[in-house]
């Protein structure tokens, strides 16, 4: 157990001092830690083996190797970390369409596709997640009567004066100004919007008022980024 004890503090230890951007540890650089610390973990395993007689040979070799093996994954895991992020975020859209998860390397917000086909995007609009559905389409942000509530909005003291065109037929919208909308790090203020008379629509849709502050966006075949 000994072995084993001191491999894992070691092995901790290669993880800190690699990852560690602060420059020299004990004079030399980090570049020079790294190429040392694996050597000082090999020499301390060697030397636990020696010194704890407890042990055959066989398993302190066996256990030298496998702790040797977690420090080179840990380098190997360090040296790809942005290419993991990725896989990660990838593999998070596809498990949840809808979330807006930002690329590490890029801080581009990507949106999977959703099973029907279109882009279902998590926003928060005055502090509270709403869903909504990408549009562009549609020339303004448009929020349910239920949406519009949840955003803090009073949907019976509203003018509905506007008349618009929905897949539920003709409808009324009163348009508004939102505090603030946040999807993934982008955040945007004041806002123009509509808020349709209930019944009208079924899910609040992102427009182009919110969509024409973005630097850009793209479309590809699964994916919808976001750039700030």
């Amino acid at each position: 157990m000994l072995i084993v004890a001191i491999a894992l503090l070691i092995t901790i230890g290669l993880a800190l001092a690699i990852s560690a951007d602060a420059g020299a540890l004990f004079g030399l650089t980090q570049g020079e830690t790294a190429q040392v610390i694996p050597l000082l973990v090999i020499g301390t395993l060697i030397a636990s083996a020696v010194i704890g007689r407890r042990q055959r040979w066989g398993q302190a070799a066996a256990n030298m190797v496998i702790w040797v093996t977690i420090a080179g994954v840990l380098m190997l895991g360090y040296a790809y970390r942005f290419e993991l992020s990725n896989i990660g975020q990838r593999i998070m859209g596809e498990l949840q369409p809808g979330a807006a998860l930002v690329d590490p390397s890029t801080g581009n917000v990507r949106i999977t596709r959703s099973m029907g086909g279109s882009f279902h995007v998590d926003a928060e609009i005055n502090g509270t997640r709403i869903p909504m559905i990408f549009d562009t389409g549609a020339s303004a942000v448009v929020l349910t009567a239920k949406d519009a509530a949840g955003a803090g909005l009073n949907p019976g003291t509203l003018r509905y004066t506007i008349p618009v065109q929905t897949a539920n037929g003709t409808g009324y919208a009163a348009p508004v100004t939102l505090d603030e909308i946040t999807i993934g790090n982008i955040t945007r203020t004041n806002i123009r919007a509509f808020v349709i008379q209930d019944g009208s629509l079924d899910t609040s849709l992102l427009g182009m008022t919110f969509l024409e502050t973005l630097s850009r966006y793209t479309v590809s075949r699964n994916a919808l980024e976001l750039h700030d």
